[in-house]
């Protein structure tokens, strides 16, 4: 991953100094992880995909490179009201009762939020948080990219800080109430402009937030999420309407019907908004109030470990042993924020002959593998299934980062609530007992969740016995937790000592044998007779009074391209424009990357041919002013699998907005 950088910039950056960590979002697209368990259901590695993170990450890092400067740190942590509650309740009381007497939820629900600032200007240029709530506000059933609440939270922020830093210098519009009737009227007069050729730098440019126009990062990391839902009304009968079993999370047995409901219930994306705003407040909050820096030492350490056959010591001369990694039944129940498959319930003890028969085509779990993860049976034993390739990782990457007083735990899985304050209280403990490297009370340990792989889930040993879903996906046996906590001492008491730790291990670069079954587009089918791309197949539908209001939708399709041609990664597919008031210039006011406006794509199919449309839809927020409005759209498209690629935009009749 980091070789690119080993060329560029030497041992600056390396896997023991930075750390790649995830959001977490079930609407992103996937095949980019190299294990076969996580690439099943995209049909195996999706080159494309890895690509465009990949590519991403690297520009990141040399943005950052080229923009480095003397700076100063604030640090500020404060709770977050109601964005998640606990979803798998009943396993979190399985902890013993003294434990969870400490602590006043069953959820962590505090933020850090670190505030940076640039030592020559005293600008304010970004602010980094984590906080534990999970990226799933949008269920499985939704088929669009996005960022999910973490997201929604960044642009909030983001925008946020853009529109104060820029409150002088933005377009300025009349502030006179607007003659409707001459808004329509131009409106009227101004038609869809039809496709047109342009070239890639188009799309580019009308991005609303153009990379060089930033002012400000606003991060949203994750920390131990493993069992916080931000669905926070709770788990419903779809059927009934009525509470879920606490215990399994099922409706008469049947785990498919317990859903959870976000707080904008039944609409997922206004819940993804709400979510997102919550914690956008709470950065905000504690963004302008920031007032602790962060002082002294710089420091890291990494290292790699086999997680299939750690030895733990455990009280009392008591050695354990992880296991490779296994899945039990309520793994394939999934969760409230995504039930599985109908047949398996969370806390399943059980597996039936029929999965059983199943599961033994793929591969029948050794025995000591069926000891070595009781209680929890053993429904796949990917750890032990290699064809073609490794099923689920062996090798894990485990990191601390120290920025001052502030102490940064990269952790390559889902920590559940209790899990994390462990591990969390292990590491201070250790830091501060050695009594060196300068670690007092007033060290602050946070957790990066996803970060550096994905291992799935780590729940507490008593969590474990109970066998919902984070102990089902709890890979290396019900000791997973003590094998971080001991490892992670050992890097804490290397990192206070001032030692350099270190391993002869390093994951397996299995791309060679990558399952690849995803084909590349294979070209655009001939379009009807007279048509272009980017021309209109259904255009806005003008509303009786002449004007769309605040929560009004808007909409119109075009006969477009496959939208993997060309990913526009830095560009946008959609934007709304809007008229300037002397009527000269069209401005972009909105993009793809908004929650008001919806690119989708799908295939329009005739009896010999078939046409990719994409329909762009927004829904006019409450901020949007009164003018003249249109869609405009930017694709790609080729004639066949190795033509030149060719690029074009289309625009809809103006409207008015009042």
């Amino acid at each position: 991953m980091l070789m690119p950088f080993i060329a560029r910039y030497g041992d600056l950056y390396t896997n023991e100094n930075v750390a790649i960590s995830g959001t977490h979002t079930h609407a992103g697209p996937g095949g980019y992880l190299q294990y076969l368990l996580y690439s099943v259901t995209t049909l195996g590695f999706v080159q494309q995909s890895f690509d465009a993170i990949v590519n991403a990450i690297e520009q990141s890092i040399v943005r950052a490179h080229q923009n480095l400067k003397p700076g100063t740190i604030f640090m500020n942590k404060g709770d977050v009201e109601n964005a998640g509650i606990n979803r798998s309740p009943s396993a979190y009381q399985q902890n013993p009762e003294e434990e969870r007497g400490r602590y006043d939820s069953d959820v962590d629900k505090e933020m850090t939020l670190l505030k940076f600032v640039d030592g020559g200007s005293g600008r304010s240029i970004g602010a980094f948080s984590w906080h534990a709530t999970h990226g799933t506000s949008m269920s499985k059933n939704n088929k669009l990219i996005s960022g999910d609440n973490k997201g929604a939270a960044a642009r909030s922020f983001e925008d946020w800080f853009t529109s104060n830093a820029k409150a002088n210098s933005t377009i300025a519009y009349s502030s006179k109430t607007p003659d409707i009737g001459k808004l329509i009227a131009k409106a009227q007069a101004i038609k869809s402009t039809g496709g047109q050729p342009c070239d890639r730098t188009t799309s580019q440019s009308f991005k609303v937030r153009k990379n060089s126009d930033s002012l400000f990062v606003g991060a949203f990391c994750q920390s131990n999420v493993g069992d916080v839902t931000p669905n926070v009304l709770g788990a419903f009968c779809s059927d009934t309407g009525q509470p879920c079993d606490f215990n399994r999370s099922s409706c008469h047995g049947d785990e498919t019907l317990c859903l959870g409901r976000g707080p904008g219930y039944p609409d997922e994306i206004l819940s993804t908004k709400i979510i997102g705003e919550r914690q956008f407040s709470k950065a905000v909050d504690l963004f302008t109030s920031a007032k602790e820096i962060l002082s002294g030492k710089i420091d890291y350490r990494q290292v790699y470990l086999n997680f299939t056959d750690i030895e733990v010591e455990l009280g009392g001369n008591q050695v354990v042993t992880t296991c490779p990694a296994a899945l039990g039944p309520g793994f394939a129940a999934g969760t409230t924020d995504g039930p599985g498959v109908f047949g398996f319930q969370q806390g399943d003890t059980e597996i039936n002959k029929l999965w059983k028969q199943m599961r033994d085509v793929l591969k029948e779990p050794s025995p000591y593998q069926v000891e070595c993860q009781k209680p929890k049976p053993v429904l796949l034993s990917t750890g032990e299934m290699d064809f073609p390739y490794a099923w689920a990782p062996a090798v894990l990457p485990i990191q601390i980062l120290r920025l001052g007083q502030l102490v940064i735990l990269s952790v390559p899985g889902e920590f559940t609530t209790m899990a994390g304050r462990r591990l969390r209280e292990a590491v201070k403990e250790t830091l501060v007992s050695d009594g060196r490297g300068g670690f007092n009370s007033n060290t602050h340990v946070v957790i990066a969740g996803l970060t550096n792989t994905y291992s799935q889930y780590i729940a507490t040993f008593e969590e474990y016995g109970h066998l919902r879903y984070e102990a089902s996906s709890t890979l290396y046996g019900p000791h997973t937790l003590s094998a971080y906590i001991q490892e992670f001492r050992k890097l804490s008491s290397a990192m206070a000592k001032g030692e350099i730790i270190g391993s002869d291990l390093s994951p397996p670069d299995l791309s060679p044998k990558q399952l690849k079954l995803v084909l590349d587009p294979l070209g655009e089918s001939p379009l009807p007779h007279g048509i272009n791309f980017g021309d209109l197949k259904q255009d806005v539908s003008q509303p009786r009074n002449g004007s769309f209001t605040k929560g009004d939708t808007v909409s119109a399709t075009f006969f477009s391209g496959n939208p993997r041609n060309v990913l526009f990664t830095e560009g946008t597919f959609a934007v709304v424009e809007k008229l300037l008031q002397e009527g000269r210039r069209w401005v972009p006011v909105y993009d793809d990357d908004d929650l008001c406006l919806y690119f989708k794509w799908s295939l329009d199919y005739n009896f010999t041919t078939f046409s990719n449309l994409a329909t762009i839809e927004w829904e006019v927020p409450e901020e949007a002013s009164s003018g003249v409005y249109r869609l405009r759209h930017f694709g790609s498209a080729k004639k066949y699998q190795n033509a030149t690629l060719e690029y074009f935009t289309g625009s809809s009749s103006a409207f008015t907005v009042a």
